[in-house]
């Protein structure tokens, strides 16, 4: 499966990159978001949010899942306070509800995540520079990242 990837140097460049994929986007995509504390997840998700419409975006850490109405409705989930992944909270059913999902801390469910899906891993490289490595899963997501790169 061949990878794709983008460096950032900034913020904005972070948000740039979330605007172009989402500019890609299809009923029922799910992206998934995986990197450590503090690597640009949810400014990731702030800035694919803004470019359908939605401005007031903040981690749904304590909630696990946020549902925001767009251009398409926006499924935010960050995962990682969930103990196990068939913690019954009904995290599949969002995947095929005709939105876009979002899933910070995805490695942590990833025996339920579909089979197609676009994952990015946000690697810090220094203060300011972040590495996305975005790897597809399926032609919809390949299609997309070499639309974008």
């Amino acid at each position: 499966m061949e990878e794709y990837k983008i460096t950032s140097h900034s913020d904005n460049e972070t948000i740039a990159i979330a605007q172009n994929i989402e500019s890609e986007k299809f009923p029922n995509m799910v992206i998934c978001l995986n990197g450590d504390l503090g690597s640009g997840k949810t400014m990731f998700t702030k800035g694919f949010a803004h470019a359908m419409g939605i401005d007031d975006i903040t981690s749904p850490t304590f909630t696990i899942i946020k549902e925001y109405v767009g251009e398409l409705p926006l499924y935010h989930m960050d995962v990682y306070r969930l103990e196990d992944s068939h913690e019954d909270i009904g995290i599949e059913e969002y995947f095929d509800k005709g939105g876009v999902t979002i899933i910070e801390w995805a490695d942590m469910i990833k025996d339920i995540l579909p089979e197609e899906r676009l994952d990015i891993k946000i690697k810090i490289a220094d203060d300011n520079t972040r590495v996305l490595i975005l790897k597809p899963h399926g032609e919809k997501y390949v299609n997309i990242c070499e639309a974008i790169i």
